[in-house]
């Protein structure tokens, strides 16, 4: 064989190889109330398409002859050894297997009613699903609240298994008995199947090939159903959204930038598009889009993860969604009217406080209003009732304390769906149906409570202004942390009171404010709760007739808002020291990071001077 031999037969190779199509993929969830089936009807996909790694199947069969156990396919999935001492799945497997039109991911959700939570955490990432029924035990009260939750997870495209059908003789009016009345359930709860199919998972019938035992199903096989389901629609159609998972600043060789990164729930985002962070409403420009070790981006679309710069820095918190300003934007709202289901131990109840969980977003919340209840497994209301007890399915109102930026889950799922967390544990899911903007905040509802239950005395703020020669404030010093707020806070006080006026430094910024660790701990890590009591403690303290003078580092819009809420009647004024991170609020006084203690000291007791809360004579 000759040189010019090997290279013309290399070339003929090249010339015959053909571009790789990749192939389609598909996520498919298989849901049933637990022994229905699933495992089962998993395992033997797998085996008769021939999906398994090589040496598998022999390897199960043979483990159970070694431990005189009946082999199961389900084994072949269960790998959990809890889940095959107790012979139910515990948490979502996934697996993987191909048919002649697509790839395949199949997840396997847990059927038992304790574990609903991992089965929603499986189902939340399918675009179609499989729901199996036992023929013989027929419809149980899982198989209804499964159908719900896929509902509220906005999953359409359905298919109902009516498995083990060779335990009831392969009969057809045991098949049509279930159809008719589980049909007309999913109807209840919005949901069309594509397909009702008579299988008994365990033999194969109806899976891969059709059953010659069940010669009165003309419809197709399990397979080609899932073949006939259409892919969804892509995310990246719809309009951007990107929830803010932290933002990283490198301050090497006088490097300014922040990168916020993020993974793009919808949308598609490019180098020079304007964009809008919510709730905070800050704008700038994309400058770059960058991930790690690999080189600078034009683009990127919904599923990435990615890092963005912005020609106009500004400042911004973790839990915002970055929305491009020429697209339809988020809602912003501390009101929700929402579709929850809830799973807690404990019954979900008006003035409790929970955590609620949207996109990056973390916020206490409340239930404020129980509009209807639903047991979710019959599907009939539960009559006057103002909570939710567990397994229940309720229409309610929940309120925030601080505004959060959400989607109608009509719109975009993605930023529609929230979680609950009560005790550190997911206690329930929901879906957004519609964002109230109006109304009484919780803040102004407390204030308006509090002052209308409030016992004044017969002295007057005036009297007080007039004995004490000021006007009660609170002096709020604001801005990055280590620009010697605190410092200035202190000397401010000092100088004030050897001028002899009545004023108190709330020196409690690192335990009150969250930085305490054990604090921190007890309200889980968020700042809502200490910065509530701030803003109780400036209202006692400003309406006895004190300047009370308080740090708060990186305060934004509405933390200030909140304060000045829980203040009333008494005033704020907010000096902020370095960089300016509000938003819409204009501070009173302006301070560089360099400026000296004494001229800032200066400059802040001009300010009290010219708002006419020190005489000027006085001074």
């Amino acid at each position: 064989m000759t040189l010019k031999t090997v290279s013309e037969r290399q070339k003929s190779k090249l010339e015959n190889r053909k571009p790789q199509i990749p192939r389609e993929r598909m996520d498919i969830v298989i849901i049933g109330h637990v022994d229905h089936g699933k495992s089962t009807l998993v395992g033997r996909l797998l085996a008769d398409t021939g999906s398994l790694p090589q040496g598998k199947l022999e390897a199960v069969r043979a483990n159970c002859q070694r431990t005189s156990r009946p082999f199961e396919y389900a084994f072949l999935l269960d790998a959990l050894k809890d889940e095959q001492a107790q012979g139910i799945t515990i948490d979502s497997a996934r697996c993987f297997f191909k048919s002649a039109r697509r790839d395949y991911i199949i997840i396997d959700a847990p059927g038992h009613v304790e574990f609903l939570k991992n089965m929603i955490s499986g189902a939340a990432r399918a675009q179609a699903a499989l729901l199996l029924i036992d023929a013989k035990e027929g419809i149980a009260e899982n198989s209804r609240r499964h159908a719900y939750l896929l509902s509220m997870l906005g999953i359409k495209q359905v298919a109902v298994c009516v498995n083990k059908m060779d335990l009831v003789g392969y009969s057809q009016a045991v098949y049509d008995e279930i159809e008719q009345e589980y049909r007309l359930f999913l109807a209840r709860v919005g949901i069309e199947p594509e397909r009702f199919i008579p299988i008994a998972a365990r033999e194969g019938d109806n899976l891969i090939v059709h059953s010659d035992r069940m010669s009165w199903y003309d419809g197709p096989t399990m397979l080609e159903t899932l073949d006939g389901f259409a892919r969804a629609v892509s995310p990246a159609d719809a309009p951007l959204r990107l929830p803010i998972q932290d933002v990283y600043k490198f301050t090497e060789q006088d490097d300014e930038r922040r990168i916020f990164t993020g993974r793009i729930d919808s949308g598609q985002l490019r180098v020079g598009d304007e964009v809008v962070f919510l709730p905070s409403l800050k704008r700038s420009t994309v400058q770059s889009i960058e991930e790690f070790a690999s080189a600078p981006r034009q683009d990127a679309q919904a599923g990435e993860v990615v890092g963005l710069t912005l020609r106009t820095q500004v400042y911004v918190k973790p839990g915002e969604i970055l929305c491009r300003v020429s697209e339809t934007q988020a809602k912003v709202t501390s009101r929700i009217r929402a579709n929850v289901f809830w799973l807690g131990r404990q019954a979900m109840v008006p003035g409790r406080r929970y955590k609620l969980k949207l996109g990056s977003a973390r916020s206490p919340v409340w239930l404020t209003e129980v509009h209807t209840v639903i047991d979710a497994s019959k599907l009939e209301s539960v009559a006057r009732s103002r909570q939710v007890d567990r397994h229940d399915v309720a229409e309610v109102t929940l309120e925030t304390l601080r505004p959060i930026a959400c989607d109608l889950v009509k719109d975009i799922p993605q930023t529609g769906r929230f979680v609950i967390i009560d005790n550190y544990e997911i206690a329930g899911v929901g879906i957004v149906l519609d964002a109230d903007q109006g109304g009484q905040t919780l803040v102004e509802k407390h204030v308006a409570a509090r002052d209308q239950a409030w016992e004044r005395s017969a002295i007057t703020p005036a009297m007080r202004a007039a004995r004490n020669a000021q006007r009660s404030t609170l002096v709020l010093v604001a801005g990055p942390a280590g620009t010697g707020k605190n410092k200035l806070a202190k000397a401010l006080e000092e100088e004030l009171f050897a001028a002899g006026r009545q004023v108190y430094y709330l020196g409690l910024s690192n335990s009150l404010l969250g930085i305490d660790s054990d604090l921190r701990e007890a309200t889980g890590g968020e700042r809502d709760e200490p910065l509530r009591l701030l803003g109780e403690m400036a209202h006692l303290f400003t309406d006895a007739g004190l300047i009370l003078i308080a740090t708060v580092s990186d305060l934004d819009d509405h933390e200030a808002d909140v304060i000045e809420k829980l203040n009333q009647p008494g005033e704020l004024l907010v000096i902020n020291v370095g960089e300016n991170r509000f938003g819409r609020r204009k501070v009173d006084l302006e301070l560089s990071a360099t400026t000296g203690t004494r001229q800032a000291v200066a400059a802040i007791q001009q300010l009290l001077v010219s708002r006419n809360y020190l005489p000027e004579y006085y001074l």
